[in-house]
């Protein structure tokens, strides 16, 4: 009888573990993390956008360290779109808006420790007067090295949610694909959604552009880890200089975490 037991025991524990396993497994989304300005210089209206060099470098570093399976956005979406298994631990990096300091103090950190990364423009941004976004030619420099992919963060700088005009969402969507294509001589397959937030009719232009994935911050269980057009990303703020919250922002749940909190607001 006390074998019975323990063997009944037994059983239970590996139908705990796979239950446990495959809730996980469905829960489960590798973090696409989501800078915008690496800059020392602290800013009171910026401060969720700003990273300093320094923390950007210790999490860098961290990633490493720790042997994350590094990739870039477009192979996380490949893995999302074919319904792979995707290994723990696997994690892109993306930036947008195309600040001048990612090319000033990202860049030399990614290409020091060899890590890919995604960034998203704002076309009518590109080398702008005021001098804080990146110009053409550093453009050129980032993309000639192999590391460094750009997509399009539309025309301009204004949600695309707040735009009426059909005519308008075109030229943001579609226009600027082809606009940045020219440019870069190359296919630009990512898109971001300015403010990270689409409706249907917004991501079915996104599809009829012919970009192959997008990326959002859109919470809640309704948008799906498995859509393309809706990539989740984790916000990176100075806040994840502490590696401890920057390790759980790299868990692979975080976005899951603040989904459910978000659905029992």
């Amino acid at each position: 009888m006390p074998g019975k037991k323990r063997l009944i025991a037994a059983l239970c524990a590996v139908v705990v573990i796979f239950v446990f396993s495959s809730c996980a497994r469905s829960l489960y989304m590798p973090p696409v993390l989501m800078y915008h300005s690496i800059n020392p210089k602290s800013d009171s209206v910026m401060y969720r956008l700003i990273v300093s060099p320094e923390v950007f470098a210790k999490q860098m570093q961290f990633l490493r360290s720790h042997h994350y399976n590094i990739v870039s956005l477009e192979a996380i979406g490949r893995m999302v779109g074919d319904k792979k298994r995707i290994p723990f631990k696997t994690v892109a990096v993306t930036f947008d808006d195309g600040f001048l300091d990612n090319y000033t103090y990202a860049y030399p950190v990614l290409k020091k420790l060899g890590i890919p990364a995604t960034i998203f423009l704002i076309y009518g941004e590109v080398g702008r007067p005021q001098g804080d976004r990146l110009n053409w030619g550093q453009i050129k420099e980032m993309q000639d090295s192999g590391l460094i992919t750009f997509g399009s963060h539309t025309f301009g700088a204004t949600p695309l949610v707040d735009i009426n005009s059909e005519t308008q969402l075109r030229r943001q969507i579609i226009d600027s694909k082809k606009m940045f294509e020219e440019k870069l001589k190359a296919p630009v397959d990512t898109f971001c959604y300015v403010g990270g937030i689409f409706t249907p009719h917004i991501k079915d232009l996104v599809k009829e552009a012919g970009y192959k994935y997008a990326v959002s911050t859109a919470l809640g269980r309704k948008f799906s880890n498995q859509d393309v057009y809706a990539i989740k990303r984790v916000r990176i703020s100075e806040n994840a200089g502490n590696l401890f919250v920057f390790w759980v922002k790299l868990s692979g749940y975080y976005n899951s975490f603040r989904s459910h909190n978000h659905n029992n607001k």
